[in-house]
C-alpha cells in the first residue's frame, strides 16, 4: 500500500548476459516478472532479428498444437491443466517435443483418414440397404407398362428388331431438393423410354463428416437400350448421386450387404479404439508442451529485443525495474548465470524518457485502481487519486443511491461475492456481465455499505421511514393551535409540517431526517432544500481537496514556483466565490430560526448581485457590511485570473533566458553532475512547460513562448469556467437522489400499497401478496438496483473524472508491463 499515493520509483537497468546464459538468464527473469525489456532492434525488421529462426520453429509447433487440440475437442474430450509451475524447456529440448508433437500428429492425420474413410463406406451400405429396403422392387416398377412383367419388352413389337430387348435397372439415392429437377430432367432427356420410382426414406442417416442427420430420396429407374442406359448415367453423376447394384434376388442383395456392413463396423471398431488411445496421448502431451513453447517462444522474442556487442560475448539489454527489485533482480541474474561460470551484470544508468508508472495492487484496491486507471494512466509519480477514490467514490454513489433497503440488498450481494472468491468456479465463469460484476466486488461492497449510512440519514427503506428514535416533533401543540376540524383531517390524509409553532419543536432527532417529515404534505420541498444544499457543499469540498492535491505533485517534481502562481491563486477564485457561497448556506442554517424562516433573506439573490456589485432592496442582508465583502471577493477572485494566465509563463520564460547567459563551462558541469545521479530519472517530469525548460541544450531550444502562453491560457480557460459548470455539476447528488427516493415511492404506492389493500383476511391477503411481492421484488431488483445503480455509477465516475481529477491528475503516463509468464500459463 505504501505505493497507492504515488507510483514507485522506477529505473532504468543495463543488462549484460553471457550469450551462453542469456536464454536461461531471461527464462528467470518471466518466472518473476521484474523488468520489462526496452526494445534495442527497432530499427530492425523482424525478419532480420538473431533470434528470428527459433521463434519461427514455435510458431509452427503451436500450429501443429492448433490442429491436436481441435482434434481433441472434436472427439469431447477436454485437455486436463498442466500439473504445477512448468519452466521454459532448455532450447535443446524444442527438438524433442517438436518430434512427439509431429509424430503424434501424423498418426491421427492417418486414423482420422482410415475412420473418415470407413465411415463413408459404411455410409454407403446403410444408404444401399435403405434403397433397397424402401420398396423398389422389379414387379412393382414394371406394373406401370400395363400389366407387364420385368421380363417383358416395354414396347410390344411382334417381329421387331427390340423384341430381344430386356429391361435393366438403376437404383440410388439422391439429395431431396435436387430430385424434383433430376426426375425431370430424366423424363425429358429419355423421351419416356424409363420409368422411375422416387421415395424419401422414412429415417434419416448420419452424414459421414459432419455428423448430423440427412435425409435422402432413394430411387429406382427401369429402362431399356443402352443408350438409354448411358444418358441415364451421365444425368445421375452431374446431379451426384449414389448409384448402387441393383441384384434381382434379393436374399443375394442382403446377405451381400450384411456380411460386408459387419466387416465395416469391426475395422471402425478397431480403428476408434486406436484413436482413442492415440488421442489420450495427445491429452497427456499437449497441455505442458504448450505451456513450454509459450514461455520459449516468449523468451526468444525477448532476445529479439536485446542488441548484441561488439565482440559478440554477449547480449545487451536495457529493462525498466521497480528500485526496489533491484537487490532480487541481480540475485536472479546471478543464480541463472552461476552455471556457465560468468555471471550476468546489472547496474543503473540515466535515462531522459519518462520511465512508466508501477502502482501495486491487491484484491481490495484493484477495482478503485481500475477506475482512475480509466481515465488514463499516471504520469510518472504524481499523485495517485485511487487510495482518495476508496472513499469518495462510494460516498457519492451513495448520495445519489441512500436506500437502507436497496442499499442491504447491494452489500449481501458483493458480500456473497467476496466470501465465495476463492472458487475456481467464480473465476472461470465465461460471462462478461458476472465477470463485471465480480472484479468490482469491493467496488459494490462498499457502495452498498455507505448506501446504507446515507439511507439512515435520509430514514429510507423501500421508500419507507423507520422510527428508530422518538420524534422530536408534537403534532399535539400543532394541532391544538391550528383549530383543525374533523372534516378536516378526513380529507387531508397528510398535513403540512410548520416548525414555527409554539411547542411544536421538542429537540433534534438523534440520527438522520425526522420519520415525521414522511407523513407531511411539505416533506419533498423540505427534503430539495437540504439535498441542493448539501450538495452544493459537497461539490466545493470536494474540488477544493483536488487542487490541494495538486500541491503534493508540485513539491514532489519540485515545481515551487507553481504554488504561488498557480495553487494559490486557484484556491483563492474557487474558495472566494463558491466557498463564500458555501458559507453563506452554513451561515443562514445558523442564524436564521424558523420564527424569522418566512422573512429571510434569498442566498440564490445575494450570490447573484455579488457579481452584479448591485443589491435588492426587499433581500435585507445576513450581516453586516455584506456588499463591501461581497464586491472584495470579486474584485480578489478577477485579479487572480491574471496571475494564473502570465505567471507561469513569465516565469518559465525569464528562467530560460538566466540559463542562456550562463558560461558553457558551468552547463557542461551540470550536465556530467547530471548523468552522475542514479535517479536522473526520478524528479525531472513535470508539466509540459517543464519539460520544454529542461536542463539540457537540446531542451532549452525547444521552449517556444508561443505554446507555452497557449497552454496555460487554456488551463486558466478550463479552470474558471469549469469552477462553475463544475459546481452547478454536483447538483447531480441532489437530482439523482431525489429521482430514486420517488421512483421508490411510486413503486411502493403502485404495487405494494395496492397488494396490501386487497385482501382483509389471512387467507385472501397470503394469496394475493405472493405475485404483488414477487412483482415487486423483480422491479426493485431491476429498476431501482440495476437501472438505478448503474445510473448513480456513471454520474458518480463522471464527477470523479471530470471534476475531481482535472484539478491535479494529468493521466498521460504509461503502465510498466512486466515481461512475465503468467500469460503464457494462462
Amino acid at each position: 500500500m505504501g505505493s497507492m499515493f504515488r507510483s514507485e520509483e522506477v529505473a532504468l537497468v543495463q543488462l549484460f548476459l553471457p550469450t551462453a546464459a542469456a536464454y536461461t538468464c531471461v527464462s528467470r527473469l518471466g518466472e518473476l516478472g521484474l523488468v520489462e525489456f526496452r526494445d534495442l532492434n527497432a530499427s530492425v525488421s523482424a525478419f532480420q532479428r538473431r533470434f528470428v529462426v527459433d521463434v519461427r520453429r514455435c510458431e509452427e509447433l503451436e500450429k501443429t498444437f492448433t490442429f491436436l487440440q481441435e482434434e481433441v475437442q472434436r472427439a469431447g474430450l477436454v485437455l486436463p491443466p498442466p500439473e504445477g509451475r512448468l519452466p521454459a524447456p532448455p532450447p535443446r529440448d524444442l527438438l524433442r517435443i517438436q518430434e512427439e508433437t509431429e509424430r503424434l500428429a501424423q498418426e491421427l492425420r492417418d486414423v482420422r483418414g482410415n475412420q473418415q474413410a470407413l465411415r463413408v463406406q459404411l455410409h454407403q451400405l446403410q444408404l444401399h440397404a435403405a434403397v433397397l429396403g424402401q420398396g423398389h422392387s422389379p414387379q412393382l416398377a414394371a406394373t406401370h407398362t400395363y400389366g407387364a412383367s420385368e421380363r417383358t419388352p416395354l414396347l410390344q413389337a411382334p417381329g421387331g428388331p427390340h423384341q430381344d430387348l430386356r429391361v435393366n435397372f438403376v437404383a440410388g439415392a439422391v439429395e431431396p431438393h435436387k430430385a424434383p429437377a433430376l426426375e425431370r430432367l430424366l423424363w425429358r432427356a429419355c423421351r419416356g423410354f424409363l420409368i422411375a420410382s422416387f421415395r424419401e426414406l422414412e429415417r434419416p442417416l448420419e452424414h459421414p463428416v459432419t455428423g448430423e442427420p440427412a435425409t435422402w430420396m432413394t430411387f429406382l429407374i427401369s429402362y431399356w437400350g443402352e443408350q438409354i442406359g448411358q444418358k441415364i448415367r451421365k444425368i445421375t453423376d452431374c446431379f451426384h448421386c449414389h448409384i448402387f447394384p441393383f441384384l434381382e434376388q434379393e436374399e443375394a442383395r442382403r446377405a451381400a450387404l450384411q456380411q460386408q456392413s459387419q466387416e465395416l463396423q469391426e475395422v471402425l471398431g478397431e480403428t476408434e479404439r486406436f484413436l482413442s488411445q492415440v488421442l489420450g496421448r495427445v491429452q497427456q502431451l499437449l497441455p505442458p508442451a504448450q505451456v513450454q513453447v509459450r514461455k520459449m517462444k516468449a523468451v526468444y522474442l525477448a532476445l529479439n529485443q536485446c542488441s548484441m556487442s561488439t565482440t559478440h560475448k554477449c547480449l545487451i539489454a536495457e529493462t525498466w525495474c521497480a528500485a526496489r527489485d533491484l537487490p532480487a533482480l541481480q540475485e536472479a541474474l546471478r543464480d541463472s548465470s552461476m552455471e556457465e561460470g560468468v555471471s550476468a551484470v546489472a547496474h543503473r544508468i540515466p535515462s531522459r524518457d519518462m520511465p512508466p508508472t508501477l502502482i501495486r495492487t491487491n484484491r481490495f484496491t484493484a477495482s478503485f485502481q481500475g477506475i482512475v486507471d480509466a481515465y488514463g494512466v499516471g504520469r510518472y509519480q504524481e499523485v495517485n487519486p485511487a487510495p482518495y477514490t476508496i472513499v469518495t467514490f462510494p460516498f457519492l454513489f451513495a448520495v445519489m443511491f441512500g436506500d437502507v433497503g436497496h442499499g442491504l440488498l447491494m452489500f449481501l450481494f458483493a458480500l456473497a461475492m467476496v466470501l465465495a472468491e476463492n472458487r475456481p468456479a467464480m473465476k472461470a465463469a465465461q460471462n462478461e456481465i458476472w465477470q463485471t460484476f465480480f472484479g468490482g466486488r469491493y467496488l459494490l461492497l462498499l457502495m452498498g455499505l455507505f448506501s446504507v449510512y446515507t439511507g439512515f440519514i435520509y430514514n429510507e427503506c423501500f421508500s419507507r421511514a423507520s422510527s428508530i428514535f422518538p420524534s422530536g416533533w408534537s403534532v399535539a401543540a400543532m394541532a391544538n393551535q391550528s383549530g383543525w376540524s374533523d372534516a378536516f383531517l378526513a380529507q387531508h390524509t397528510m398535513l403540512t409540517l410548520d416548525p414555527n409553532v409554539t411547542g411544536v419543536f421538542l429537540g433534534p432527532y438523534p440520527f438522520g431526517i425526522d420519520p415525521i417529515w414522511s407523513l407531511a404534505a411539505n416533506h419533498l420541498s423540505f427534503l430539495n432544500s437540504f439535498k441542493m444544499k448539501m450538495s452544493v457543499i459537497l461539490g466545493v469540498v470536494h474540488m477544493a481537496f483536488g487542487v490541494v492535491l495538486g500541491v503534493f505533485n508540485h513539491m514532489h517534481f519540485g515545481q515551487r514556483h507553481r504554488l504561488l502562481l498557480e495553487t494559490l491563486p486557484e484556491l483563492t477564485f474557487l474558495l472566494g466565490l463558491f466557498g463564500y457561497l458555501v458559507f453563506l448556506v452554513i451561515y443562514k442554517w445558523l442564524r436564521v430560526s424558523a420564527t424569522n424562516a418566512a422573512s429571510a433573506p434569498s442566498i440564490l439573490i445575494h450570490f447573484i448581485n455579488m457579481f452584479l456589485f448591485s443589491h435588492s432592496p426587499t433581500n435585507r442582508p445576513l450581516y453586516p457590511r455584506q456588499e463591501v465583502v461581497q464586491a472584495m471577493l470579486v474584485v480578489l477572485a478577477l485579479a487572480m485570473v491574471p496571475v494564473l494566465l502570465l505567471g507561469t509563463p513569465l516565469h518559465l520564460l525569464h528562467r530560460h533566458r538566466r540559463r542562456r547567459r550562463r558560461p558553457t563551462g558551468r552547463k557542461q558541469e551540470d550536465k556530467a553532475g547530471l548523468l552522475g545521479l542514479p535517479d536522473a530519472s526520478v524528479n525531472c517530469w513535470g508539466s509540459d512547460e517543464e519539460k520544454a525548460g529542461g536542463l539540457e541544450d537540446e531542451q532549452e531550444a525547444e521552449l517556444v513562448p508561443s505554446e507555452v502562453f497557449m497552454h496555460q491560457a487554456i488551463h486558466t480557460i478550463e479552470f474558471c469556467l469549469g469552477c462553475v459548470s463544475n459546481t452547478a455539476s454536483y447538483l447531480r447528488l441532489w437530482a439523482l437522489s431525489l429521482a430514486h427516493a420517488q421512483l421508490s415511492e411510486v413503486l411502493w404506492a403502485m404495487v405494494m400499497r395496492i397488494g396490501l389493500g386487497l385482501g382483509r383476511e389471512v387467507g385472501v391477503a397470503a394469496v394475493v401478496l405472493v405475485p404483488i411481492f414477487a412483482t415487486f421484488a423483480v422491479m426493485t431488483v431491476a429498476i431501482l438496483l440495476v437501472m438505478e445503480g448503474l445510473s448513480a455509477f456513471l454520474h458518480a465516475l463522471r464527477l470523479h473524472w471530470v471534476e475531481f481529477q482535472n484539478k491535479f491528475y494529468s493521466g498521460t503516463g504509461y503502465k510498466l508491463s512486466p515481461f512475465t509468464f503468467a500469460a503464457a500459463e494462462d
